[in-house]
């Protein structure tokens, strides 16, 4: 079974609406090179509406010398959204159906991680299903005081560290995994 993770930029007191606003001075080689290992163990991106038209109107005409924007344009992305109609990002398919009964099924297809990017409102959905296995939580040494928050009064998890690790600009990874009934992480 493929492993779904969610992967945000979070500030200290829990927000994750708009880091493009407040990231991007704490990016590092660290940083680089836990989003780039993340993207190599990645085949598949699960995107909710917001963060696809973002990522649809900026992703497509970068280049790097890493290869990273040619993984990100050229994977498949499924996309969550009662609006959207057509999706003219490269390898895009909307889900339609039950969005847990769908996540399911392409939990069981074989392959590497699914990674969602963002989309604060599609995580809380498929956590109040039990689908997400992995949080990997960049945490900002920031307090923005009012946005967009991951979890809300609603969220409930079981979850263990799995992997921590301060970065020299005052970024904490934080690996979390969701855990089963009898209280073992997820994947270990």
């Amino acid at each position: 079974m493929r492993t779904l993770a969610a992967t945000l930029f979070i500030s200290l007191d829990g927000v994750v609406e708009s880091p493009e606003k407040w990231s991007f001075q704490f990016w590092n080689d660290e940083t680089q090179k836990f989003k780039l290992d993340e993207l190599r163990a990645t085949d598949a991106l699960l995107l909710g509406r917001v963060t696809y038209e973002g990522f649809a109107a900026a992703w497509p005409s970068r280049k790097d010398t890493d290869g990273f924007a040619d993984r990100f344009n050229n994977m498949p992305k499924f996309v969550v959204s009662k609006t959207l109609k057509k999706l003219d990002w490269n390898n895009s398919h909307l889900i339609k159906g039950d969005l847990a009964t769908e996540v399911s099924k392409l939990k069981q297809q074989e392959g590497h991680d699914i990674v969602i990017h963002g989309s604060p409102t599609l995580i809380r959905s498929l956590l109040h299903h039990d689908l997400i296995d992995e949080y990997r939580l960049l945490v900002y040494p920031l307090v923005l005081g009012r946005g967009k928050r991951l979890f809300d009064d609603a969220s409930q998890a079981k979850l263990k560290l799995a992997e921590s690790d301060a970065f020299s600009k005052g970024v904490v990874k934080l690996v979390y995994r969701r855990t089963d009934e009898a209280g073992q992480a997820k994947g270990t």
